[in-house]
């Protein structure tokens, strides 16, 4: 059991190292960037290249002409037969790890004929045939209106569009299907039945025909972010029609506040449990609570020590109540420990006394190389007038200690005698399960060709607070 209770322990502390880690590299990429001339404050998700003007070196054979803006497109020629056209992709593939891209061309002339098109078309595309004419790619013409996808022959669809008119072209990696817009409004959608990389793709034909395209640069025609809202409020009302039983849902909530130590709360949250309109019963039978009531007093207390910065007073009723997590002075929680009392003394402008401190207690986790790098970013912030604007100004952060408090919690559910999974002392139930919701959505990302957006917490809770 002892050997258990130590393998445990061990687990617990190379998590939450772990975590420490990679906040730290974390940090310092985002001071980095702050720092750098170059930043890009509209850099897109996952740092994915967005397409910004049209392919300048891949050409159509002089049935097209690129104007100096790399924008804009004319057809100079007399076109005779089908392979006369003036294809333009895009300077990259639109980015796939998004819920939906979207570009838009303006017609400045239909030119003899009309025939201009806009679509999508994959990597070496004849670009001497029209989007839609050739497989894997997908046109929507101005012309007859008609949309082509993959062969020669066009289906009905939407409008024609000349001189004037703006069209417009889009994905929508949820739902898996392309649309079509004309002057602001949806034209129609069609099965995105290819998983490459799709170019942003547009054509000219007859003489004298010109258009240009914006790759969002400037204000799109179509309310795109109109768009975006009705798509997510759609992927809203389906998820609110799975319909979840009350007690699942109180009890993953409770379980919450039982494995962290919120035991004011739990107690609140249980009376309103029993008081709304019907009461809520059974979830406490549900097979949530395994273990989480263990040392929930104890851990309540010092997780508001912690977080209130009295490390001393941590270590001490650590000493009394739970000596065994303590017991080896190397440890990873000794660590966090004194790390913690070391970015205390800091924070309160003590910095002799921090200084006497980190010297006599850093020195033995300095001569282990797995502690190093962590024990240089506390000393580090003794390096700077205002350490909270440096690489290792996240230490000063209120979340620097409740991951402290996290892994002082996690150290006491593991010396629970009837625990079983070693793991489940590190996440709650509902952090279990939004870990596998996130993996569910790259999982199906990952069926869709690896496109589509990833599940992000953070942007889900934001949105609902707006």
């Amino acid at each position: 059991m002892a050997n258990d209770s130590e393998q445990t322990q061990d687990l617990v502390g190379s998590y939450f190292l772990n975590l420490w880690r990679l906040k730290s590299k974390t940090a310092s990429k985002d001071v980095e960037m702050m720092n750098s001339d170059n930043e890009d404050e509209d850099m897109e998700e996952d740092d994915e290249p967005v397409p910004t003007e049209l392919d300048t070196v891949n050409s159509s054979g002089g049935f097209s002409i690129v104007l100096l803006d790399k924008l804009s497109v004319q057809y100079p020629s007399v076109s005779l037969h089908g392979h006369d056209v003036g294809v333009v992709q895009a300077n990259c593939p639109a980015p796939v790890k998004r819920l939906f891209y979207y570009f838009e061309m303006y017609v400045r002339s239909a030119g003899a004929k009309g025939t201009v098109a806009i679509g999508f078309t994959t990597e070496g595309f004849n670009l001497r045939r029209q989007p839609g004419w050739e497989a894997n790619s997908f046109g929507y013409h101005g012309d007859d209106g008609l949309l082509y996808r993959g062969q020669g022959k066009g289906e009905d669809f939407g409008p024609k569009y000349t001189t004037g008119d703006t069209v417009g072209g889009g994905i929508n990696y949820a739902s898996q299907k392309l649309f079509f817009t004309k002057n602001g409004q949806v034209v129609g959608t069609v099965e995105k039945d290819v998983k490459g990389r799709l170019y942003p793709t547009i054509a000219v034909h007859s003489q004298n025909e010109e258009v240009s395209v914006n790759f969002g640069k400037d204000p799109f025609l179509f309310d795109i972010k109109a768009y975006e809202a009705a798509q997510r409020a759609k992927q809203d009302t389906s998820i609110e029609k799975i319909s979840i039983p009350q007690t699942a849902s109180y009890g993953i909530v409770r379980s919450y506040l039982q494995h962290y130590g919120y035991e004011e709360t739990l107690n609140v949250f249980d009376e309103a449990s029993q008081t709304s309109v019907p009461p809520v019963t059974g979830f406490h039978d549900n097979g949530f609570n395994e273990h989480a009531m263990y040392a929930l007093t104890h851990r309540k207390i010092l997780r508001k020590l912690i977080m209130d910065g009295k490390i001393d007073d941590a270590i001490s009723n650590l000493h009394e109540w739970y000596p065994e997590t303590i017991q080896d002075d190397t440890s990873a929680i000794c660590l966090m420990l004194h790390c913690q009392k070391f970015i205390e003394l800091v924070r309160a402008g003590r910095l002799e006394e921090a200084m006497d401190y980190g010297k006599n207690r850093f020195e033995k986790f300095y001569n282990l190389k797995h502690y190093e790098d962590l024990v240089k970013d506390c000393a580090a912030l003794l390096a700077y007038e205002e350490p909270n604007k440096s690489t290792v100004g996240y230490l000063l952060e209120e979340s620097q200690r409740e991951k402290v408090a996290d892994a002082v919690n996690a150290i006491i559910l593991s010396t629970n005698p009837d625990l079983k999974d070693h793991k489940s002392c590190l996440h709650s139930y509902l952090e279990t399960l939004l870990r596998q919701l996130s993996a569910c959505f790259l999982q199906k990302r990952l069926l869709n060709g690896n496109q589509g957006e990833a599940f992000h917490l953070q942007r889900v809770l934001l949105a609902k607070n707006t």
